[in-house]
C-alpha cells in the first residue's frame, strides 16, 4: 500500500512537471516558428496540458489496464468541465469574448456524441481511431483559419501570455531541452501511475476504470487546473475557458484516437462507462451550451452548480465503490432532483439574456468578437 501510493504521488509529480516542461519548451518554438500567439494557445498548449493524459492512456492500454486509459478520458473531462471551469468561475466571472471558443463548445459537444457512438460495441479499434485522429487535424486547420477571425481584445490577450519566443541560440537550444525532458517525464511519470493504481485497485477490489475516473484523471488534469486558474486569477478569461475546451477536445480525439490508433489490440470499452459514464460527460459537456449561450458568460453561480456537482458525481463513485447504501439514494436525488432544477434555472438565464437590450455590455462583447 505505502509503495502503491509512493509511485501513484511520484508519478503525479513527474506528469506534472514533465508537462509543464513540454507545454512551455513547445510554446517557445512554436512562437520562434512564427505561430501567433493564439494558434499557440489553443492548440499547443491545450495539447500540452493534454500529453499526461495521452502518456498514461498508452501506457495503460500497452500494458493490462486498458480500463484506466477510457476512465482516464472521460473522468479528465468531467473534472476540467465541473472543477476546473466551476473553481475558475468562482475566482473570477468568465466573461468569454473569442468567438473560437464559443463555436467550439458545440463542437465539443458534437465529438462527445460521435465517440459515444463508436464505443457503442464495446471497443475502439485502429478505424475508429484513426477517424477520431483525422478529425483533431481537422481541426487543428480549422482553429488556425478561424483564430485570424478574432477580435482585437482576444488576440492581446493571447499575446501577451504566449508570446515569448527564444531570445538566443542558447535560449531555443534550451528549448529543445525542455521539451526532450518533458517527453521523459511523461514517459516514466505515466508508467509510475499507472502501477501505483492497479496496486490500489487490486488492493481494495476497486475497478480499474473507477481509479481512472478518479485518482488518475484529477492527476492528469493537474496541468489544466494550474493553467485555467492562474489566467482566471490575471484575468485572462479567454485563456482560462479556451485551454479546458481544447483540452477536452485533445482529450478525445488525440488522447483516445491516438491510443486506438497506436495500440494493436485497440482501447475497449467497459459496459459501465458507455452506459454511465459516457451519458455524464455529454450532459457536463452539454451544461455549457447554454451557459456559452448567454453570452460567453460563466457568473460565480454558475462556477458554484458546476463545482457541486462535481462533489456529489465524486460522493456518488466512492460511496457506490464501497458498497454504500446510500448510493442509489445520491444517484436518484442527482437525477431526478438536481438535474431537472439545473435545466429550469439554465433555461430561465438563457430567456433572460435574450430579453436583454443590444447595448447591453454582453451584447458588445458578442458583436465585438464577430466585427474581429
Amino acid at each position: 500500500m505505502v509503495v502503491a501510493s509512493g509511485l501513484i504521488v511520484l508519478g503525479l509529480v513527474v506528469l506534472v512537471v514533465g508537462g509543464d516542461l513540454l507545454v512551455r519548451g513547445a510554446s517557445g518554438i512554436a512562437s520562434l516558428m512564427g505561430i501567433s500567439p493564439l494558434v499557440i494557445g489553443l492548440t499547443v498548449v491545450a495539447f500540452g496540458t493534454s500529453a499526461p493524459e495521452l502518456a498514461v492512456s498508452l501506457s495503460a492500454s500497452s500494458g493490462d489496464a486498458a480500463e484506466i486509459a477510457v476512465g482516464n478520458v472521460l473522468g479528465s473531462n468531467i473534472f476540467n468541465v465541473l472543477f476546473i471551469l466551476g473553481i475558475s468561475a468562482l475566482v473570477t466571472p468568465l466573461s468569454v469574448a473569442s468567438q473560437l471558443v464559443r463555436l467550439e463548445v458545440p463542437f465539443m459537444v458534437g465529438v462527445s456524441l460521435l465517440l459515444w457512438m463508436l464505443s457503442m460495441n464495446g471497443h475502439l479499434g485502429h478505424v475508429e481511431g484513426s477517424l477520431l485522429f483525422g478529425m483533431l487535424l481537422v481541426y487543428i486547420v480549422w482553429s488556425v483559419w478561424q483564430s485570424r477571425r478574432e477580435s482585437k481584445k482576444v488576440v492581446e490577450e493571447y499575446k501577451e501570455e504566449f508570446d515569448k519566443p527564444p531570445k538566443s541560440l542558447w535560449d531555443s537550444l534550451l528549448q529543445l531541452v525542455w521539451i526532450v525532458l518533458g517527453l521523459i517525464g511523461l514517459a516514466y511519470g505515466s508508467q509510475w501511475l499507472v502501477d501505483g493504481a492497479v496496486m490500489i485497485a487490486k488492493s481494495f477490489n476497486m475497478s480499474e476504470l473507477l481509479i481512472g475516473l478518479t485518482i488518475v484523471a484529477v492527476g492528469t488534469s493537474l496541468p489544466e487546473v494550474v493553467a485555467s486558474v492562474m489566467a482566471s486569477i490575471k484575468g485572462e478569461r479567454d485563456i482560462a475557458v479556451g485551454n479546458v475546451v481544447g483540452s477536452n477536445l485533445f482529450n478525445m480525439m488525440c488522447v483516445l484516437g491516438l491510443t486506438a490508433i497506436v495500440v494493436p489490440e485497440g482501447v475497449p470499452v467497459p459496459q459501465t462507462a458507455i452506459w454511465q459514464e459516457f451519458p455524464v460527460m455529454i450532459a457536463v459537456c452539454a451544461v455549457c451550451l447554454p451557459i456559452f449561450f448567454t453570452g460567453g458568460r460563466i457568473e460565480r453561480w454558475e462556477g458554484a452548480i458546476l463545482f457541486g456537482y462535481y462533489i456529489l458525481y465524486t460522493t456518488y463513485l466512492v460511496l457506490g465503490a464501497v458498497g454504500s447504501p446510500y448510493a442509489p439514494i445520491l444517484g436518484k436525488v442527482m437525477l431526478f432532483g438536481l438535474v431537472p432544477l439545473t435545466v429550469l434555472v439554465l433555461t430561465i438565464s438563457v430567456l433572460t439574456a435574450l430579453r436583454r437590450k443590444p447595448e447591453s455590455p454582453v451584447s458588445e462583447g458578442i458583436e465585438e468578437a464577430d466585427a474581429g
